[in-house]
Order: C-alpha cells, then sequence, then structure tokens
C-alpha cells in the first residue's frame, strides 16, 4: 500500500510513556490508518506520485488531541454575536451593550455571551443594571454556563412572558421577583426557549457556515478530533452534509441528548440510531443530565447552597432516569451524564451500580461530566464501577478564585468549594479521566485545556494563585488526559491514542515537547500540523 502521508525527520512522542520512540518517521495509509513507522528512508520508500511528505524539521508528533467534550453545532451558533467574556464588572457590561444597540437597526434583537455572573458581585443577577442601555430593545444574553440566559425587557414582552411558568425539567424556572414580575433571568433550556423561539434565527445556510468555520479553528489549535455531546435539531445532517464534501476535519463521535420525559418509544429510537454515520462522525452514546449548575442555583446538591438554592434534580422523577440508564445499559449503549453537584453524582454512580447489577453486556463505559464537588466517597467509587469521569480544569481556572470569592464558591462554602474539580483525586483513585474544554462554555484550543489542568491559574492572569493546586496533573497526565483517555472512553483504546501501525492516523505536531514546555507557556506553542484520517487540516506556514 502506498502513503498518503509521511512525516520526515519526526520526533515521535508516546503518551503511554512519555517518551520519544525510536524512529524518526511516519507513514499513514491510504485507509487512514498508520502504515508505517521507520527511519526517513524507510519511510520514503512508501510514498508514491500522490503522497504528501512533510519534512518536520524535528518537531515533535503526538497522537491526535481529542476534547473530551464539545458542543459544535450548539456553540458555532451560539458564539454568534456579542463577546461578554471579557467583561469583569457590570459597568463593562453596560458599555459593551451600549456600544452595540448604537449599531442596531430598529426593532433588531441584540445577542450576546459568555457573561460571567461574578459581574454581578452581590446584586442578583437579572437585567436590572442594563435596564436603561436596553430600553426598547430585544435582548438575550446567553451567560457563561449557558444553562441561564438573560433576556430584556422588550424581549420578554415579544415572548410573552410575564410571570412564572411550570416546566418538565424540575431546575427550569422563569426567575421571577415578590411581586410575580420576571426579572429577565431564564434558567435551563426550557425557560430559554420561551425567548429563544420568538427571535430570529440564522439561516440553514449560515448554521451551515459557521459550523465549518468554527471546526476549522478547532482543528487549527490541535484538534484532529472530539467527543460532541448534542445532537440537536440539524445536527447530525449538518455533520453529514460536510462529511461528504470533505469539508469535516475532525473526527466526531456524538451523543444525542435524552431528557426528562423520555418514552419507551424515545429510548428505543436513541437505541436504534447507534453506529450511524460516515466517514469522520459516528452516533455513540447518549448525553443525559443530572443537574444543572452551581452558578445559577440549579446543580444537586446534597445540602443547599447558601442562597437555599441546588436543591433538585433535573429530572422531576430521579428514578426514571435511573431506569433509562438501565435500559440504555442493557442495550450495550455508552452514556455520558451531566452532573455537577454531589447528590448528582451520587445518584449517577448509584444508577450505573444498579444498571451493571441488573445484567448486559460487559464493558459498556459510562462517564460522569464536569463532577464540580464531590466528597472523598464518592470520587473513590469511580474506578470500582468503572466510570470515566470527564473533566474541563479551565472552568476551575476561569471561573473560580483561590480566595472563594467568586460566585461558584460563595454558593458552596468553604468546605464544598475546596474540593473543586478533583481531578489529582480522582485520578489518583484509579479514575480514568478524560478532559476537554465544553465548548463554548471555555475556549476550546486544547494547549489551554492541558496548560490549565496543570496549573489551575486563571488564564486572564497568571500571577494569581491557583485554585487548588492540589489537584493538578502532570505534563503526562493531562496529555495521555486528551489521548490515550479519550481514546479509552470510546472503546477505541485499540485504534486510537498511540504512535503505531494500524491505529488512526490523526496527529498533532508541534514546535517542541509539550511535555517540557512549563504550563504558564503552553497555551502559546505552536500547532504546526494537525493530521485527521491521515490528511492534513491544518498546515501552519512554511511546514
Amino acid at each position: 500500500m502506498r502513503a498518503r502521508l509521511v512525516l520526515l525527520s519526526a520526533r515521535l512522542l508516546d503518551p503511554a510513556t512519555g517518551l520519544f520512540l525510536p524512529q524518526t518517521a511516519l507513514a499513514a495509509g491510504e485507509d487512514g490508518r498508520i502504515l508505517a513507522l521507520g527511519d526517513d528512508r524507510e519511510v520514503r520508500a512508501l510514498a508514491g506520485p500522490a503522497t504528501t511528505a512533510v519534512d518536520l524539521k524535528g518537531a515533535v508528533v503526538t497522537p491526535g488531541l481529542t476534547d473530551g467534550h464539545l458542543h459544535p453545532v450548539s456553540g458555532a451558533e451560539l458564539t454568534h454575536g456579542l463577546d461578554l467574556s471579557g467583561c469583569t464588572g457590570l459597568d463593562d457590561v453596560r458599555r459593551e451593550l451600549a456600544a452595540r444597540v448604537r449599531s442596531l437597526a430598529p426593532g433588531e434583537w441584540l445577542f450576546g455571551w459568555g457573561l460571567d455572573p461574578n459581574v454581578f458581585g452581590d446584586r442578583p443577577v437579572g437585567t436590572a443594571p442594563f435596564d436603561s442601555v436596553l430600553e426598547g430593545v430585544p435582548a438575550f444574553l446567553l451567560l457563561f454556563d449557558a444553562h441561564s440566559a438573560l433576556a430584556s425587557r422588550r424581549a420578554l414582552e415579544l415572548a410573552g412572558v410575564d410571570g412564572p411558568r411550570t416546566f418538565g425539567q424540575a431546575s427550569a424556572e422563569v426567575v421571577c421577583d415578590t411581586d410575580g414580575r420576571p426579572t429577565g433571568l431564564l434558567q435551563e433550556d426550557a425557560a430559554c426557549e420561551l425567548v429563544e423561539r420568538v427571535a430570529p434565527r440564522p439561516t440553514r445556510e449560515q448554521r451551515r457556515q459557521r459550523l465549518a468555520a468554527a471546526l476549522r479553528a478547532m482543528a487549527a489549535a490541535g484538534l484532529p478530533g472530539g467527543h460532541a455531546m448534542d445532537a440537536n435539531g440539524e445536527s447530525l445532517e449538518l455533520y453529514a452534509e460536510l462529511d461528504a464534501a470533505g469539508e469535516l476535519p475532525l473526527r466526531l463521535r456524538v451523543a444525542p441528548w435524552c431528557q426528562p420525559g423520555t418514552d419507551a418509544e424515545g429510548v428505543r429510537d436513541l437505541i436504534g440510531i447507534q453506529g450511524t454515520g460516515g466517514a469522520l462522525w459516528r452516533v455513540a452514546g447518549v448525553k443525559l443530565f443530572m443537574d444543572g449548575t452551581i452558578d445559577n442555583g440549579t446543580a444537586w446538591l446534597e445540602h443547599p447552597d447558601g442562597h437555599g438554592e441546588s436543591t433538585r434534580s433535573f429530572w422531576p422523577d430521579p428514578d426514571a432516569y435511573t431506569d433509562v440508564i438501565a435500559r440504555l445499559h442493557r442495550a450495550g449503549v455508552p452514556t455520558a451524564t451531566h452532573a455537577i453537584g454531589d447528590a448528582a453524582v451520587r445518584h449517577v454512580l448509584d444508577s450505573v451500580e444498579k444498571a451493571r447489577a441488573g445484567g448486559g453486556p460487559a464493558g459498556v463505559r459510562h462517564r460522569v461530566e464536569h463532577i464540580e464537588t464531590v466528597p472523598d466517597d464518592t470520587l473513590r467509587r469511580f474506578a470500582a464501577l468503572g466510570v470515566i469521569a470527564s473533566m474541563q480544569p479551565t472552568h476551575c481556572c476561569d471561573f473560580t478564585r483561590a480566595d472563594h470569592t467568586d460566585n461558584w464558591s460563595r454558593r458552596l462554602g468553604e468546605e464544598r468549594a475546596s474540593r473543586a474539580w478533583r481531578c489529582r483525586d480522582l485520578w489518583d483513585a484509579g479514575a480514568t479521566v478524560v478532559l476537554g474544554s465544553d465548548w463554548p462554555i471555555a475556549p476550546f484550543p486544547p494547549l489551554g485545556v492541558m496548560a490549565g489542568a496543570r496549573h489551575r491559574r486563571p488564564s486572564r492572569d497568571l500571577t494569581l494563585a491557583p485554585h487548588g493546586p492540589g489537584q493538578a496533573l502532570t505534563a503526562l497526565e493531562a496529555l495521555r488526559g486528551m489521548t490515550t483517555a479519550a481514546a479509552y472512553a470510546e472503546g477505541a483504546e485499540h485504534e486510537a491514542g498511540r504512535l503505531a501501525p494500524g491505529f488512526r492516523a490523526d496527529l498533532t505536531v508541534f514546535a517542541a515537547d509539550p511535555l517540557t514546555t512549563p504550563a504558564e507557556e503552553l497555551p502559546a506553542l505552536p500547532v504546526l500540523l494537525t493530521v485527521s484520517d491521515g490528511r492534513p487540516t491544518h498546515r501552519a506556514d512554511g511546514v
């Protein structure tokens, strides 16, 4: 077999050992697999007239980095609008909103995203501080967690929202004041959709273009793969279109959602679409939610937060969730459950334990996503049950503070805030720890994710103290979290996560060794080449 791609004069880094392999060159075959490793002469002999040959001049090749938790389609849509993630106070937000309002046509909607609830300080989260700026303007401002949003008074009026509502999602809420008037804060998808459905929507072609652009940017950042944690609306059709057109630069493992109220037929449908896909995308698993977020008071905690909130499961009947997990397990379908609070994580583990005891195929790999605060007895159960811990360390870095003066920590109190994102403890307890960004909640560049796992400092100011430095991972552990662990999480450890013949030719190439690059400098390490299925999807100038 002739090679599709040959990489010469390379340093091949093995994440299993942290050492460089003795070979200096790699060939990828037409089947998208690694064809051979060897010296430059041996590998060059496999090249044909149509082979792409790249002299890496000593650059470092790793198995392709994989983001363990992405929302590509919804992220591409949600991040279109005014970026409020850089605002650190209410004056910043007002200034950004006012500037955008001046550019709007009469009646035009204002969309914003990335708003940090810490800008409100001790004030209630709501639109009151922005009423004068947004007078008569329909505005929808997504908070950074993407589980809550602010709707201006005009937006609420257009949506016909003038008081509290009841939802099937137990933690969803139109937040109202003591007089029953909406404050503008909408909690969870069901409440946000009241306003979203009357707001202008992008065309299908706009959605396709935005998705393609987002995926190209991910490839340029060094990602040839990702675990997509939604399949809403036209997501699968968009992936299929891009794949068929040769415009899908990432290998995507897609997990469609299962929401509260899903009946037996709905579960059968989720089981039925497993394995569908194309050359570079595949439906594999189901995504569920056990709670919301700590910042907006919709997590599920064993004891209320400082506001008396975060006391309910996302599922009105948690036992119904347990039944769904059992049915999916018996069908051999892996699950990934969003569980942030200690009560939510415990219930997921209990449900997986019951499902395993009830029979079913061996080796079904279930996951818990986020795991922001848990006690010792809970984290020790991950390894015992074979449940994968999917972590997003940059959430801790950028949305909390070492002195616990942030909204997340103040809501939890000192004891629970000290148990923030226990990556080290989960790793040491034997759990498989997968790393990801949860984009669009946090930036997707994988070097930033690995750096955050190592230093646990705010990316805006690395001179600030780290939050829970004892929970940091080593450089090698962080690399494994986006290579070998990600491969294991999808049941692909025999074909992904290593540089070996027969394994996927999904590769990331760096200008220097990511293991010896200081954590604070890692995000700036140049990505020279990204390869997916043996084809370059990003190639830096001069490479």
